[in-house]
């Protein structure tokens, strides 16, 4: 009883600061609805919420945010609980700006996902997200009473990816964009992980593949009646059954995105047409802050790669970013205790975010001088092993050495190359693929989440996964940059799937903390992932033109898993895992190669046994 009253408090105390949050913006805020024309015709649906003492005299910047997923609540009178990126923003006063993109909720046109840039545009009807941020940041500027003309934009994934594409509108007013989380290539990130398919993601394809009804102007979510309910929460097991991505048309079939999937296995111009690193140039001279979270399950490769893609485009541009110990966009809310999965980080490190970093960020070149002397370092990033902030002047680091991790046959995770040849088998059956998770209550949501930091005792115990690791440090070890697995593999298949795994073995006497959000765990040897990332082989050589494995014909499989800041203490061990099957975050293998994975035949799954030599290394950074 005790349980329920303290849970119904907590939930009392949520609502009260919610409704406490929605009196501020009725009493401090003025909300109007307008359709923003573009430049081809179509109408974008938009809601400004303007400053009550806003006015010629007394000007506020603009705060912009654009989303696929709804700006309600729609209708004048209604106000949402909260205006902008945080109430610390809010509270200082901007005139924020809410967009509906093109083809959703109550905006006109048609929707397309991660919508083509087109870079030399030749008319009116060369329309991208770029244009439509320049469209109507050209119409607020001129028709918003009591702006300052300067500009901010910002968003959390998708709305990320709408914020990274507005940067290339090269509009004079937008003076400074934070991409969160921003998609900027769907073979990279949320659907695909270098061309894997993501399955974990196949509940989420009635929001991005159903087309909205161009006479439906009601704010209404159209695709609902499309969720697949799969009558289980064990989606492990719903999505077995399923059998081959084929089946799945029994669902899918009308659902244009899945169509586009299927019928483009690999990295084609339909998805090469979507990525957004290859547009960004050196014309841009909007300050930039792209933030991520390091156990984001969803988007991080986006934050990483769009950082150092105009890093090194546009060296002139304030380009910095922000990685903390958040999953997917948690840095948004602030939560008290800031845990993910089991590991827990400190205390209210999503307000420090808000009011030390992006508050600031925004205040500077919204408000202030705007001359990049914003104050704040190049990156800012959280060591995810000592719990703390840390600041580079760039990122990797300055000092960064590399060093390679041999995966010796023995399971030693080896300093140099062992002198003989040597390697590990196992056997991999596509029927019984290894799960990405012991808890069972996510397989079945909208996206992944805890994983990311999960203890990993539960898959190095299998017999189809390989476990490497260091004797106990001696000394803290920190790894940060890049970290690039280097396979030399073999297999009976013709094709596979390599899931590589960086993990820190915490010691025998690792206490629980006082936060643990499930008490049946215990730190006591915990193998907490750190990193993780998957590679078909087939994309090896090439993800446009996939390759066949020769069977039992040593071959290279080597990609990069994304950055890390992270330092293993001493008493840990540093350990890596290898598999070749990681459901159901990501589809089987069929292990045989064929043309389209998407299509293949029940036939067509095989087992084979994976051969891992010890010539394999990873490659990291280790900051001195």
């Amino acid at each position: 009883m005790k349980k329920l009253t303290a849970l119904f408090l907590t939930a009392m105390a949520v609502c009260n600061a919610a409704f406490a949050q929605q009196d501020y913006v009725k009493e401090h805020f003025t909300k109007k609805d307008v359709y923003i024309t573009m430049r081809d015709g179509v109408r974008l649906f938009t809601s400004i919420y303007t400053p009550k003492d806003a006015s010629k005299q007394n000007k506020y910047p603009i705060m912009m945010h654009r989303t696929c997923y709804s700006i309600g609540p729609y209708g004048a009178d209604k106000y949402p609980g909260r205006l902008g990126p945080s109430a610390e923003i809010m509270k200082e006063g901007y005139i924020f700006v809410y967009q509906d993109v093109r083809g959703r909720y109550k905006s006109e046109g048609t929707w397309t996902n991660m919508t083509p840039v087109i870079d030399n545009k030749k008319g009116k009807t060369d329309v991208d997200e770029g244009s439509d941020t320049y469209d109507t940041i050209d119409w607020l500027i001129k028709n918003v009473t009591g702006n300052n003309g300067r500009v901010g934009q910002y968003g959390i994934s998708y709305p990320g990816f709408y914020t990274a594409a507005g940067i290339l509108s090269n509009h004079p007013a937008l003076k400074a964009s934070s991409p969160g989380a921003p998609i900027s290539d769907f073979w990279f990130d949320d659907f695909h992980h270098n061309g894997a398919f993501i399955e974990s993601y196949f509940f989420t394809f009635p929001v991005f593949g159903v087309p909205k009804g161009k006479a439906d102007t009601t704010g209404a979510s159209w695709f609902a009646n499309k969720m697949i309910n799969p009558g289980t929460r064990d989606g492990y097991q719903f999505l077995l059954d399923l059998g081959p991505l084929k089946n799945a048309d029994n669902y899918y079939k009308d659902n244009f995105f899945w169509q586009e999937t299927i019928d483009h296995p690999n990295y084609d111009e339909f998805w090469q047409k979507r990525g957004l690193l290859k547009h960004f140039n050196n014309k841009s001279k909007t300050a930039v802050m792209t933030v991520g979270g390091w156990f984001d399950a969803e988007d991080l490769s986006g934050p990483l790669n769009i950082y150092k893609t105009i890093e090194k485009k546009n060296p002139s541009t304030y380009n910095t970013i922000v990685m903390g110990p958040f999953g997917h966009g948690r840095w948004s809310q602030e939560t008290g205790h800031t845990l993910h999965s089991n590991v827990y980080f400190g205390d209210s490190i999503a307000t420090f975010y808000q009011k030390e970093i992006e508050a600031k960020f925004f205040r500077h070149f919204l408000k202030g001088k705007g001359d990049k002397a914003t104050g704040l370092p190049e990156a800012y990033m959280f060591n995810t092993g000592k719990k703390e902030w840390a600041t580079f002047d760039k990122w990797p680091a300055a000092n960064a050495e590399h060093k390679k991790f041999y995966l010796a046959a023995d399971g030693k995770l080896a300093d140099a190359q062992p002198t003989t040849p040597g390697s590990v088998s196992y056997i991999s059956d596509p029927m019984k693929p290894v799960p990405y998770t012991e808890d069972n209550s996510t397989t079945a949501g909208f996206t992944p989440f805890g994983y990311m930091s999960e203890d990993q005792r539960f898959a190095g115990r299998r017999p189809d996964v390989l476990v490497y690791q260091t004797d106990v440090l001696t000394d803290d070890v920190t790894l940060g940059g890049e970290i690039m697995a280097n396979l030399k593999i073999a297999t009976t298949g013709t094709d596979a799937d390599f899931v590589v795994k960086l993990i820190d073995v915490y010691p025998p006497d690792e206490p629980n903390h006082a936060f643990m959000p499930n008490k049946s765990i215990i730190l006591s040897n915990y193998w907490q992932m750190v990193r993780s990332e998957v590679m078909p082989a087939r994309f090896r050589k090439s993800f446009e033109k996939p390759e066949a494995l020769v069977a039992g014909q040593k071959a290279d499989v080597n990609f990069r898993l994304q950055d890390v800041l992270h330092t293993f203490k001493k008493g840990h061990r540093i350990m890596i895992q290898v598999q070749s099957t990681w459901f159901p975050i990501v589809a089987r293998n069929p292990q045989k190669f064929v043309e389209n994975p998407y299509k293949a035949e029940q036939s067509d799954y095989i087992k084979a046994t994976e051969t891992v030599f010890n010539d394999s290394f990873i490659d990291v950074q280790i900051l001195k």
